[in-house]
């Protein structure tokens, strides 16, 4: 038959394992398409380096998320500097299989007018890919890029990035400096505000990652919930967290058939119940019934029976 000689389909993988070498080298080849369709890589002196945004798409394909720390600020007199810590998260293995840290000054090239909050930034960002590139660089390169993240390539002499290619300068435009002195004044009053803003901790980042592991939330949700989380400050954390147990009641809820009846509700059919006045013989059996019932939806129909039985009974009456 001419369907025997068709040569049957791959099936499509929607994630790795990274402990499969075979699966990896597929990885490598998607990861080669992704990167270069979407742009996610720079041109530093003839090699292409990939941006963060690569190295968490590698990370996400494997089911492996980074968690940042709260950046650590190491200023001294005269000089902005952040560093920050960044653990990875296995969340098939629920287990933390790789690190990384890296750090940020406005004394570098190209960030002498860099405001705190960017600073800040950046370290975070340059964490996430070096706690990356601990782990999957082979993977990079074998996609056929540098294994050392783009914002790693931006910097010179900043002790413990642990860069591969020793950074060559690179030409860089410095930001256009406001030519008032009533404008700097300004940018440096509101640099405290800017640099208060808290992020959101790793207890809470823990939270929301296991939350999001609840069989209710889809893949979708937990991808965008997972590629943001580094940039949720405490408030936005707490929404978040309350957000996702709402959803995730509702939606057992759902698959039960409806939320549980209340003790408070159970009472109230009681109270009906012997309003109706039934006969002595009968209690028994409505009482049975009414221990019975689990969902809600359970007694607004008994409620709406019993409400029936009592207005047909005044009727009655009044006639």
């Amino acid at each position: 038959m001419a369907t025997e000689n068709t040569p049957a389909k791959k099936p499509k993988v929607d994630s790795y394992d990274i402990s499969k070498s075979d699966e990896t080298l597929h990885l490598a080849t998607d990861l080669a398409k992704f990167i270069k369709e979407n742009k996610l890589y720079q041109n530093i002196q003839g090699k292409e380096f990939v941006n963060v945004e690569g190295w968490q798409y590698a990370g996400s394909r494997l089911g492996i998320v980074p968690i940042a720390e709260e950046p650590i600020n190491i200023s001294i007199e005269g000089e902005i500097k952040y560093k920050c810590n960044v653990k990875l998260f296995n969340l098939r293995t629920q287990q933390i299989v790789g690190a990384g840290f890296a750090m940020c000054s406005n004394k570098e090239q190209g960030k002498k007018f860099f405001q705190e909050y960017a600073i800040a930034s950046m370290c975070q960002t340059r964490a996430i890919g070096k706690a990356y590139r601990n782990l999957l660089a082979w993977i990079i390169r074998a996609a056929g890029y540098e294994p050392t993240p783009s914002e790693e390539m931006d910097f010179q002499n900043e002790p413990g990035t642990g860069a591969v290619d020793p950074p060559k300068q690179v030409p860089i435009t410095p930001p256009v400096q406001p030519s008032t002195q009533p404008e700097s004044t300004s940018e440096g009053e509101e640099q405290p505000q800017t640099a208060s803003k808290k992020y959101a901790t790793q207890r809470q980042k823990e939270e929301i990652i296991r939350l999001l592991n609840n069989p209710v939330i889809t893949r979708q949700e937990k991808t965008k919930m997972l590629l943001n989380i580094n940039k949720l400050d405490v408030e936005r954390a707490d929404q978040a967290i309350a957000k996702l147990k709402k959803v995730i009641v509702n939606r057992e809820e759902e698959e039960r058939g409806g939320p549980a009846i209340s003790e408070a509700e159970r009472t109230e059919l009681i109270e009906l119940m012997n309003k109706v006045k039934y006969d002595k013989a009968v209690v028994p059996a409505q009482l049975k019934l009414i221990h019975s019932f689990t969902k809600h939806a359970e007694f607004e129909n008994q409620k709406k029976h019993y409400q029936s039985i009592l207005s047909s009974s005044n009727v009655a009456q009044g006639k």
